[in-house]
């Protein structure tokens, strides 16, 4: 928001001049359309989409994930305490952020190696440092309203809340997560008195006085005093309504003076260039406020991304995006908001928010700055940055004539806030003509993809059809081409079998013929060998007899020899016989008698001999 003091004129319809210079193609729906995308890339979250973390009778803890579409997500807390209860010591994790919307009540931290107190008020504004540890404790006050408590929790500078460690951590979890004898030795009790504590874990938001208030106050005392190491009775003494040396005061936006007040409302906005607390952090805050019938005028944010949370009524946000490029995902918004809605605006989109005629429409919220201060850019109004352009180059950005940027510009008197009598009405009118358009869109894409379907349905059942009838034309034919090829198969075995039966009968043939053959030569060979054999036989006979005729000749002329040595020898006996008578005659007698008993020696000498040839 703009740091501007000054005085307004006249009020200046915000359609006779927004729909010129901000002429949008397509305006976007609200109530479903825009809640529908917007949720989607997390520039809004509606009071009842919170998550819950934490809630009992004494109070309650919600979260919520935003992002601004360039950066984020951006982590915020919605903490509510009934009167009189205490939200217990956490440790953050983060820096935080915060805004007091309800009640009042006390804020207890540690700083360093002490503890600090501040009284909340209804508009305090405060922040914490990572690496501290607080509690909240609700004031029980007449009016008896709840203390409630909106914060964002951020890194330093340009850095963001990590969530994967969470915002903060209970200094009961972490005190409790060690071994009972590092804690026993740590706070010198006995051992029993350790598991009654560990027994005894109390919620994170209890009553002040309850039932053994006194035991839990006193344990959670000595754990901040163990975390602290220097610091004596901080938590006990705020309990118990005493005073610490250190007592603070928060900045209250409902105390500071606008940075620009009318008749339509008044804007406040706070950096770490007006409080000195928010050094070092990359939040500062922003408060507005709408009369009935009114218009934050169009504007854009060249170094800070808005999120804001509705207070009090509800109101028309609008939001046109900042690039014309096809393939950003970026688009023209609208959409409706009401108390507890939350809602992002990137940095360099134009934005504007109105009332409607019958209510106010108040909200506050955290400004993502980056190191330099942000200068919100008016597109309209006295202090339209169109107004210090020059008029040609804006005529023909504008296609126009220069008379036509002078009547353009010339009737701005207003700044910063203006009069926009029924602005929010004609929003919702157009808002809801843009569901119905919208609702008949889709109803007519669903009809022509009712129809698209429709048809391509038909199609592909006649596709299918038509596969059918391919099919089963495929199929005859192809039973028609099983069948011819059955038929050639089976003339193909038939001239196969009758060729093998052929073959068969030609082989029998031959094997009969050639048995024959062989019967033939077999019987040749039969009689060849008979032949032969009869032939040996008849040789064999042949040279048996020969052998034996032979035999009988040879032996008829051994006979024959024999005979004839026979009658040689006979002869020559016969004639030594007959010599040795002769000379035995002329010996004597005696000689005669020997010869006479030898007188056989001849004959047995000559069978002798006969035997012997035989052998």
């Amino acid at each position: 928001m703009l740091r501007l003091k000054g005085t307004l004129v006249s009020p200046f319809s915000f359609f006779a001049v927004f729909s010129i210079i901000l002429a949008s193609p397509t305006f976007l729906s609200v109530e479903s359309y825009s809640h529908r995308h917007a949720s989607t890339v997390g520039q809004l979250v509606l009071k009842h989409d919170r998550k819950l973390l934490t809630q009992t009778e004494h109070g309650e803890i919600s979260a919520a994930i935003v992002t601004d579409g360039t950066k984020g997500p951006y982590h915020l807390q919605f903490i509510t305490l009934e009167p009189n209860s205490v939200f217990l010591p956490v440790l953050l994790h983060a820096n935080m952020v915060f805004f007091v919307h309800t009640g009042s009540g006390t804020l207890s931290w540690t700083d360093d190696d002490d503890m600090r107190d501040v009284n909340l008020r209804k508009g305090d504004v405060y922040r914490l440092p990572e690496g501290s540890a607080f509690y909240v404790q609700s004031s029980l006050e007449a009016e008896r309203e709840k203390l409630r408590i909106y914060a964002i929790f951020t890194n330093s500078e340009d850095d963001i809340y990590e969530p994967s460690i969470g915002a903060y951590s209970s200094i009961t979890d972490v005190v409790l997560g060690f071994d009972t004898r590092v804690l026993q030795a740590a706070f010198k009790v006995p051992e029993d008195l350790i598991e009654i504590m560990r027994a005894s874990k109390p919620p994170a938001i209890i009553h002040a006085v309850q039932k053994e208030g006194k035991m839990l106050v006193e344990w959670q005392a000595r754990l901040l005093k163990a975390f602290l190491g220097g610091n004596r009775d901080g938590f006990f003494h705020s309990i118990n309504g005493k005073k610490t040396k250190k007592k603070m005061r928060a900045y209250n936006v409902l105390e500071a003076d606008p940075d620009f007040e009318n008749c339509n409302g008044w804007s406040l906005t706070v950096d770490r260039k007006d409080l000195h607390i928010l050094k070092h952090s990359n939040i500062g805050l922003f408060m507005v406020n709408l009369t009935k019938g009114s218009m934050m005028a169009p504007h854009w944010n060249p170094r800070a991304s808005e999120i804001a949370i509705v207070l009090q009524g509800q109101g028309m946000v609008r939001v046109v995006c900042s690039s014309n490029s096809k393939e950003c995902e970026c688009r023209d918004m609208r959409y409706r908001v009401r108390e507890g809605d939350i809602f992002a605006v990137p940095r360099f989109h134009p934005m504007a928010q109105m009332s409607f005629n019958n209510d106010s429409f108040v909200f506050m919220g955290f400004s993502t700055l980056t190191t330099k201060r942000n200068h919100p850019q008016f597109l309209v109004g006295k202090k339209s940055a169109l107004r210090i352009m020059d008029k040609q180059i804006l005529a023909l950005s504008f296609n126009v004539s220069n008379a036509t940027i002078d009547q353009l510009l010339k009737p701005q008197r207003e700044s910063v806030i203006l009069d926009c009598t029924s602005c929010a009405e004609e929003e919702e009118r157009l808002m809801v003509e843009e569901i119905e358009r919208e609702r008949k869109e889709e109803e007519e894409e669903a009809r022509k993809r009712r129809e698209e379907e429709e048809a391509k349905r038909k199609e592909e059942e006649e596709a299918q059809k038509r596969r059918e009838e391919e099919e089963e034309a495929r199929r005859r034919e192809e039973e028609e081409e099983a069948k011819r090829r059955e038929e050639e198969e089976a003339r193909r075995r038939e001239e196969e079998e009758e060729a093998k039966r052929r073959e068969e009968k030609e082989a029998r043939r031959r094997e009969e013929e050639e048995e024959a053959r062989r019967e033939e030569e077999e019987e040749a060979r039969r009689r060849e060998e008979e032949d032969a054999r009869r032939r040996e036989e008849e040789e064999g006979a042949t040279r048996r007899e020969t052998k034996k005729r032979r035999e009988e000749e040879a032996r008829r002329e051994q006979e024959e020899a024999w005979k004839q040595e026979e009658e040689r020898q006979r002869r020559a006996e016969e004639a030594a016989a007959k010599g040795w008578r002769e000379r035995e005659k002329q010996r004597g007698q005696p000689e005669e008698k020997e010869t006479e008993e030898g007188g056989d020696e001849g004959p047995n000498r000559r069978r002798a001999a006969k035997k012997v040839w035989l052998i």
